[in-house]
C-alpha cells in the first residue's frame, strides 16, 4: 500500500478485509493495537487528524491512522480551506499509513457512470491523480447485480470449489449483490457438494433461504397497493429477521432494480427483454415488472433518493432506521 491509501465503496466486508490486511502489516497483534488511532470523520476535526497522523510509531516502524465515515470529513473544509489539509497529508512521515474510508455507492441507473456523492470528496481524489506515489484509490464497491455470477464463479474457485453458470445465477437471484451472504452461502454449498462435482442448481434450491427475497418482494407488493397495514406487517417480519443494515441493503436493491425495469418497460420491452438485461429468472423478471407497473419513474426515483438519505442517517448518527423505514412507508402508503 501507499503511505495513504483510499478505500471508495459499499463492500463493507471488503473494506473490512482490506483494513485487517493493514493491520495485520504493522506486526505483532498487541503492538498493533498500540499503533492504530480510528477517527471518525463525522466529528474529527483538522488538528485531530494532524496529531494522529504525526505521531511517532511506538516500538514498530508504522503506525495506521484510520478516518472512518470520512466523506463527512472532507466535505467540510471550504475550497480555499483544502490546500491547507492537502499539505498536511504531503507532509506525513513515511511511517505513517493512513486510510480514508468513504462509504459511497456507484451511480447503477442506465446510462449514467460515477458516484452517488462524488462532489463531497472529489478534490482528494484530483489530489490523488497528481500524486500517484503518495495515495492509491481502492475501489471496494460491491458487484453490480448482472455481475454477481461471475463473481459467484470466482469465489467458488477461491474456496477450492466450483459451481455451475446456472448455479451461480440462481444463487444471485437469492443473495443479490451482497457479497458477505454469497460467501457464506458459497461455503454451505461447497461442502455439501464435497470436491467431486460442482454445486448444482438443485443444491442451490435445496440449501439456500430464499424467504427473504420472497417477503422483499412481499412488501414492495403492498406499498405499490398503497396497503400500510400489510406494508407494515411485511417490514416488520423482515426486520426481525435481518440487522437493518442488511434489511436496508436489500430494499434498495429491489428499488433499483424497479428503477432499471420501469426504464425497460416505458421504452416498450416486456419481462423477456428485463429478463436479459438484468439477468435474472424469468420469474423474478415477471414480479419485477408487476410490481414496477404499479410505479411511476418519479415515484421509484423519489423512493430511491429516500432510502439513501435513510442509510445515510443510519450511518452518521440520525433517525434510527426501523423508525426511519416506518415513517417512510405511512408515508408512501397514506
Amino acid at each position: 500500500m501507499s503511505k495513504i491509501s483510499i478505500l471508495r465503496g459499499d463492500d463493507r466486508a471488503r473494506i473490512k478485509e482490506l483494513i485487517a490486511r493493514a493491520k495485520a502489516g504493522l506486526g505483532d497483534e498487541s503492538m498493533a493495537d498500540l499503533n492504530t488511532a480510528t477517527l471518525d470523520g463525522e466529528s474529527c476535526k483538522q488538528d485531530e487528524l494532524a496529531s494522529a497522523i504525526m505521531a511517532i510509531p511506538f516500538l514498530t516502524e508504522r503506525r495506521l491512522v484510520i478516518l472512518e465515515r470520512a466523506r463527512a470529513f472532507l466535505n467540510r473544509p471550504k475550497k480555499e480551506e483544502r490546500p491547507k489539509v492537502l499539505a498536511l497529508l504531503e507532509e506525513m512521515p513515511e511511517s505513517t499509513l493512513l486510510l480514508f474510508i468513504i462509504e459511497d455507492e456507484p451511480l447503477r441507473r442506465r446510462g449514467e457512470r460515477g458516484w452517488e456523492n462524488l462532489r463531497q470528496y472529489s478534490w482528494l481524489l484530483d489530489w490523488q491523480k497528481e500524486h500517484p506515489n503518495q495515495a492509491t484509490l481502492i475501489e471496494c464497491s460491491l458487484p453490480a447485480d448482472d455481475e454477481m455470477p461471475a463473481w459467484i464463479i470466482k469465489e467458488a474457485k477461491a474456496q477450492q470449489g466450483a459451481i455451475t453458470p446456472p448455479a451461480a445465477r440462481l444463487l444471485a437471484t437469492y443473495v443479490g449483490n451482497n457479497t458477505l451472504r454469497a460467501g457464506h452461502e458459497l461455503d454451505k454449498l461447497l461442502t455439501y457438494a464435497g470436491p467431486s462435482r460442482p454445486v448444482s442448481p438443485e443444491d442451490v434450491a435445496l440449501l439456500t433461504a430464499q424467504d427473504k427475497e420472497g417477503k422483499i418482494f412481499d412488501f414492495t407488493d403492498a406499498l405499490g397497493e398503497r396497503n400500510p397495514t400489510k406494508a407494515m406487517s411485511e417490514f416488520r417480519l423482515l426486520a426481525q429477521e435481518s440487522e437493518i443494515v442488511e434489511l436496508a441493503a436489500m430494499i434498495q436493491r429491489q428499488f433499483r432494480l424497479l428503477i432499471q425495469a420501469r426504464e425497460i418497460l416505458d421504452e416498450g420491452g416486456k419481462p423477456a427483454e428485463i429478463e436479459k438485461e438484468l439477468r435474472v429468472l424469468n420469474f423474478v423478471a415477471q414480479k419485477l415488472a408487476n410490481q414496477a407497473r404499479r410505479f411511476t419513474m418519479d415515484q421509484l426515483l423519489g423512493i430511491f433518493q429516500r432510502l439513501l438519505s435513510i442509510d445515510e442517517g443510519m450511518k452518521t448518527g440520525g433517525m434510527p432506521g426501523d423508525l426511519a423505514y416506518e415513517l417512510l412507508i405511512a408515508q408512501l402508503t397514506a
